[in-house]
């Protein structure tokens, strides 16, 4: 997607292409970070909500209409301290259109790229961490939620394994001075560590002046094989992830077996 701080119009576009996934057989689909509300640098967050609020609702009410799972990549969260700051929350509904798990992004992305050509973040004036790993359980097995930067913390994921998972989702909208050389290389690492699939979906193009996303959403197999890539435009990329074929992956190769801490 490319959202901008216009949550009707985003949602819109989210709506049109669930259906489109849907349409082409998707069981289940997951949405970028910000899909609902991108923030314009320095700016405050108007559509901070409830998990039971609008945004997750309709996220729900497309769950119900197409029978498919969702992931809701991210939305800001209000506090139940009721102070300034929001968390970066995702969620998994089901194909019924229940929550069936809540994440709020650990990793905050405090960072000055200047020398790289980009710009100075500081995720934590806005932005409240989270502080607990979660893995949904579903029919197709254990999903392992994640935000954007934590793809850096192969920790985070490591706590997922100890878990059973068998996708690792990292929906994000990646600065384009990182993305385009270390985006792939991060997703297909966490693939090859964890034996899992991962889901990638991201933010792609210009959300405003001082904004702007690297794209190339992906889906990884276990082997770190990208199955899927987005080209530079907004669209709705498909793989088949077969179970069995991940199954084989890590009895030929049990690396998850043969961890040894010192």
């Amino acid at each position: 997607m490319c959202s901008t701080d216009d949550v009707a119009a985003n949602l819109a576009a989210a709506g049109a292409s669930l259906a489109e996934a849907a349409d082409a057989g998707a069981t289940w689909v997951a949405l970028p970070e910000n899909f609902a509300f991108m923030r314009r640098e320095g700016q405050p967050y108007p559509c901070a909500q409830d998990v039971d609020g609008e945004i997750i609702g309709h996220v729900r009410a497309w769950a119900r209409r197409h029978g498919a799972w969702i992931l809701a990549g991210s939305f800001p969260e209000r506090s139940p301290d009721g102070g300034p700051r929001v968390f970066n929350t995702s969620v998994l509904v089901s194909d019924r259109g229940e929550i069936a798990a809540v994440y709020r992004k650990i990793h905050l992305f405090d960072v000055d790229l200047a020398e790289r050509g980009g710009g100075t973040f500081q995720e934590s004036a806005t932005i409240a961490p989270g502080d607990e790993v979660v893995v949904a359980k579903t029919p197709f097995g254990g999903v392992g939620l994640s935000v954007c930067y934590d793809v850096r913390f192969p920790e985070l994921y490591r706590a997922m394994s100890a878990q059973d998972v068998r996708f690792l989702t990292v929906p994000a909208a990646f600065a384009p001075e990182t993305g385009r050389d270390h985006w792939e290389v991060l997703l297909r690492a966490r693939a090859i560590e964890n034996l899992a699939y991962v889901v990638a979906p991201t933010q792609w193009g210009r959300h405003s002046a001082d904004r702007s996303s690297h794209g190339r959403a992906m889906i990884v197999d276990p082997w770190g094989v990208v199955m899927a890539r987005a080209p530079d435009r907004p669209c709705v990329i498909l793989a088949d992830c077969d179970l069995d074929a991940q199954d084989r992956v890590r009895r030929a190769l049990p690396a998850l077996r043969h961890r040894r801490l010192p």
